[in-house]
């Protein structure tokens, strides 16, 4: 039973080998330092499978998705401590994964990985492995143990903009009775591009009954290019509350501009007493939610 489990841990290295193609499609929008990064990561994923599946060739070997024997279970996944996982264009981040394994004998090793793409695993397109081989487990008791891992995250190796959505867990782990369970989608959790919104209410100060014009753009990471880059379409509320304190009340909804105003939202109002202006959004499935520093004008 341990050489099946091991073989399902094989199966996971081998479906990493799908990374060489995001990774070469985001080469085409890098130069320099970053696109060398990808090639050098890419090359290394690639090389460690090949090793992985020429070792796993003599057992014949691969579990199929949601595999298992005996009583070992997987439960209490939790991805950033329940909170999205959110990058920009540069900065790496670590992610911590928390689970419970347990098996009627204890639990030997677990271990982990997030992956995008398809149904199954073995439909990935995108996917991160630990910074340690294998989970961290702790026994609680004699049967149960609490397992994390740690995952960094680099948006210029590791991401595409097709990347942005929805993640998944893939996870395995071994009882010390050698009872196992590889399970493809353990827990989901969502992988969002950095989002930006800025607010500037001119003139300032103004006169009251004149006009005050608030500008404002909405921009998100562009985990293919490594900039931020205006995004469109998107419905971004104004927001208003007086100057002395309370609470924002939404004005209007509008909708930020594409082509050459990609991201851009700018309306007009009558100047009548000390205000504060804001626009905010409000999120989609791939970028988070945004709110901009209030821009508080002075009438006079």
């Amino acid at each position: 039973m341990h050489r099946r489990a091991t073989a399902a841990a094989v199966s996971g290295a081998l479906a990493l080998t799908a990374l060489a193609i995001p990774v070469a499609q985001a080469d085409a929008g890098r130069t320099g330092d970053a696109a060398a990064a990808a090639r050098t990561a890419q090359e290394s994923s690639v090389q460690q499978a090949a090793t992985a599946k020429q070792k796993a060739a003599p057992f014949g070997l691969r579990a199929a998705a949601d595999d298992g024997y005996g009583d070992t279970t997987i439960s209490n996944v939790v991805v950033n401590g329940g909170k999205d996982v959110v990058l920009g264009t540069t900065n790496t981040k670590t992610v911590t994964v928390s689970f419970t394994a347990t098996d009627d004998s204890g639990i030997d090793w677990a271990t982990a990985i997030l992956w995008h793409g398809g149904a199954t695993f073995d439909e990935m397109d995108h996917g991160v492995t630990g910074n340690e081989e294998n989970a961290g487990c702790t026994a609680t008791s004699a049967t149960t143990a609490k397992c994390t891992q740690t995952f960094t995250i680099d948006p210029q190796v590791d991401l595409t903009n097709a990347a942005a959505g929805t993640w998944k867990v893939w996870a395995l782990a071994q009882g010390t009775d050698a009872d196992w369970v590889e399970q493809d989608n353990v827990k989901s959790f969502a992988m969002k591009r950095y989002s930006k919104l800025t607010a500037n209410a001119s003139p300032e100060p103004v006169l009251k009954g004149r006009t005050i014009t608030i500008t404002g753009t909405l921009t998100r990471a562009n985990w293919d290019t490594s900039k931020y880059a205006g995004y469109t379409q998107q419905s971004v509320k104004l927001q208003s509350r007086p100057a002395s304190g309370g609470t924002y009340t939404t004005l209007k909804t509008y909708t930020s501009g594409s082509g050459s105003t990609a991201g851009q939202v700018k309306t007009t109002r009558t100047a009548s007493t000390d205000t504060c202006w804001r626009y905010s959004f409000a999120g989609t499935s791939t970028t988070p939610a945004v709110t901009s520093t209030g821009d508080c004008v002075d009438v006079r």
